[in-house]
Order: C-alpha cells, then structure tokens, then sequence
C-alpha cells in the first residue's frame, strides 16, 4: 500500500476481533512510530504496549470513566450512555491497548513541540498498523482515571498520559465520514 493510500483509507475503528497481533507486527508499528520527527529528535513518546492480563486491567480502570458521566446523563440519551459503558469496559475488544506518555512541561513551547511529534508518532503508527490490515483508534480519553493508569503501569510522575491507542483486527469497517473542503487557503 502507498502511503497516500493508506492516509486516505485510515478510519478509527472502534470495534474489534479480539484476535491477537503478533509481536513482530507490534514492532513494525513501535519502529514506524519512532521515526516520527521532534524537535531535536528528541523522541518525547513512550509507549507501553499492553496485552493479555495487563490489557485486561487497563479496561478495568477505564472502565471506572463511565462513573463520572452522571453529570451528562440530563444530556445523553440512556443508549448513548450505556454504549459508553460498554466501550469503555472493553475498549471496543481491542486485544493491544497501546499507552502514550509524554514528559510533562511547565514550558508552553515545549509542551506544543511535545504533543505536536507524538501525535505525528500516533498518526505513523496509525497508518503503519493500517497497512499491516490493523484497525486502530486514538482515544483522548477521560482523564480522570489517568492517575490509576499510570500507578497500573509504573509510570513516573515527570511524565503524562495523552493518549491510548487501540490496535487490533477491526470488527466492523467505519464508514467514511467525509471531509472538509475548505481546510486550506492558497496564498501568493
């Protein structure tokens, strides 16, 4: 697959299989994702990369999210509500569950360079996971269980948690939602 192609044909994919993916798979997508660029290549990203019993205990922590959407609940029709439940106490099935951390940064600068290189990282891994006919899905999830994340994962508080990724053998095929054709202005 070109790379164009796989730009194009990348949807989230939210539902999954639950069949493994081997480890020199997960390799292939953790070494397309440090090639990303940073700011003096300072390669900022961490990855922890869960399967198995870990995996398991990560969809136990998410799934303590859906406690705080009480709030949303005047908002939120009681099928979308329960759908979050589900998703959140599975993560969609998705048999690796990839954590991204970051260092944290006082430094506006820094902190933008930071999450700007890891979401390139994110997006190569996307699309590297895309051409091995790997589903994925970036999650921003509820913060509000980052905490019991990093203590499940040992991960230090110098750095933060901005992202899971889900990786697995997609379930369903996404449809295209369209996009925008007023994202650019050509200037001379």
């Amino acid at each position: 697959m070109d790379t164009i192609e796989a730009i194009l044909k990348r949807r989230s994919v939210r539902a999954f299989d639950g069949t493994e993916v081997s480890r020199a798979v997960l390799d292939r997508l953790i070494e397309a994702a440090g090639a990303a660029p940073s700011p003096y290549n300072s390669q900022p990203w961490h990855f922890h990369v869960a399967t198995g019993a870990t995996r398991d205990a990560i969809c136990e922590v998410t799934a303590l999210s859906t406690v705080h959407l009480q709030e949303y609940l005047d908002v939120l029709p009681p099928s979308a509500l329960k759908r979050a439940e589900q998703f959140f106490a599975s993560l969609g099935s998705a048999p690796v569950i990839i954590v991204v951390s970051v260092p944290v940064s006082d430094d506006t600068l820094s902190s933008i360079n930071t999450y700007m290189s890891t979401g390139g990282a994110i997006e190569n891994l996307m699309l590297a996971a895309c051409d091995e006919g790997l589903g994925c899905c970036n999650l921003t999830f509820a913060f509000w269980v980052r905490d019991k994340l990093a203590a499940l994962l040992g991960i230090a508080d110098d750095r933060e948690i901005i992202s899971l990724v889900l990786v697995g053998h997609p379930a369903e095929t996404p449809v295209d939602p369209g996009r925008r054709d007023d994202i650019a202005t050509f200037v001379e």
